[in-house]
């Protein structure tokens, strides 16, 4: 166990944690979804930006232009800086867009077909962009018909839709590793196994058995599919949706966000609001409003890079044993929502009413866990 003056499992729940100062996002009153938007913008912003520098080296040094434009490497530098960023701001608009608006609710050739006509448009915007930056910079007496079919210029469209399709690709690498790990991961943040003060969220479907025979497979795999496309609202309350198992997820905090703000009981309750606020459409296509209970937990874990040909970062600890049958206790005990009591400490807030649900022995544990229940006010 790593040692920090005292042993780090005796700090955990001893120190008092602070405020945290508000970063700039907050200052700005940006939400947490606007926040999530910047991060995809600024990623598509870099990106871009570098193709387009790597495109100025490439056609500026130890190279002749063969069209009408001349492009040094000055000249090319000075017009990369500037596209980079607004192709940049397009394509993350759109991938944005796609994620929030248009994913879950058309099928892949839809998708595709979309994905053709975007492309199209995606380059005619780049061509009138392109031609504007160079003539506001340099002027030219070349028209734009012939700017966009300048000798060369099928190499440099099938470049730029490479690139396109290529941070498409590390976007969506992104988003199933776990936001923000894919860049941890190709740095070896993950490949030796490091303790993490980690809080843990086991949400459960009930009556998922029942569920399934009457809907069938596919209607219930649709069924819950639509469900965690709604647990994406708790990425407003600083969460990490960790792993799906079944009709089972997981979400994750580091512990002091998770406490600050009481951000964990406002993603359970959030969820919950969500699922009710869509009671039509879920009772008109399923006949059934889905119904989440949930169990969490706090400690010491370990996280790592695990697996050779399929790679997933793991979390590893009893943290995450305790906190799954914590979950399997809120059918015996009638509760929506319980936690130990060890994280009930951290938790202090009018809107919420906490009760002790006695000391409980779990599967597996040999002492037995003191659990509270959490009920919104």
């Amino acid at each position: 166990m790593a040692k920090l003056g005292r042993p780090l499992g005796e700090k955990l729940f001893e120190k008092e944690y602070d405020l945290f100062e508000k970063d700039n996002f907050e200052l700005m009153g940006l939400s947490q979804t606007n926040k999530r938007r910047w991060r995809i913008l600024r990623f598509y912003m870099i990106g871009w930006t570098l193709a387009c520098l790597f495109l100025a080296i490439v056609r500026g040094v130890g190279t002749q232009e063969l069209g009408l434009l001349q492009f040094d490497f000055p000249n090319n530098f000075i017009i990369s800086v500037i596209l980079g960023p607004i192709l940049g701001l397009m394509s993350g608009t759109a991938q944005i867009l796609v994620e929030e608006r248009i994913y879950k609710f058309m099928s892949i050739q839809r998708l595709l077909l979309i994905r053709f006509l975007y492309t199209i448009l995606f380059l005619t915007l780049m061509v009138i962009t392109a031609y504007s930056v160079y003539q506001l910079l340099f002027g030219t007496s070349v028209s734009m018909l012939d700017f966009a079919f300048d000798r060369g210029s099928g190499a440099i469209y099938f470049y730029m839709f490479s690139v396109d399709l290529f941070l498409a690709v590390l976007r969506q690498v992104n988003l199933m590793l776990g936001e923000g790990n894919l860049a941890k991961l190709l740095l070896g943040r993950f490949y030796t196994p490091r303790e993490e003060l980690r809080i843990f969220m086991f949400l459960d479907l009930q009556d998922s058995t029942i569920l399934a025979e009457r809907l069938g497979h596919v209607t219930y795999s649709k069924l819950v599919q639509d469900c965690f496309n709604d647990l994406g609202i708790a990425i407003s309350n600083e969460a990490e949706i960790y792993q799906y198992v079944g009709d089972e997820a997981v979400l994750t905090w580091p512990l002091e966000e998770g406490i600050e703000s009481q951000n964990l009981l406002k993603t359970f309750y959030n969820f919950k609001q969500r699922l009710e606020a869509k009671r039509a459409y879920y009772e008109g296509r399923y006949n059934c409003l889905p119904f989440f209970k949930a169990g969490v937990h706090a400690g010491i874990v370990t996280v790592t890079e695990v697996g050779k040909y399929k790679k997933e970062i793991a979390y590893h600890g009893d943290t995450i044993n305790t906190a799954a049958r914590i979950q399997g206790q809120c059918n015996t005990l009638k509760s929506d929502l319980l936690l130990s009591e060890k994280l009930k400490k951290h938790l202090d807030s009018p809107d919420y009413t906490f009760k002790a649900m006695g000391s409980i022995p779990l599967k597996g544990k040999k002492e037995t866990v003191a659990i509270f229940s959490a009920a919104k006010n």
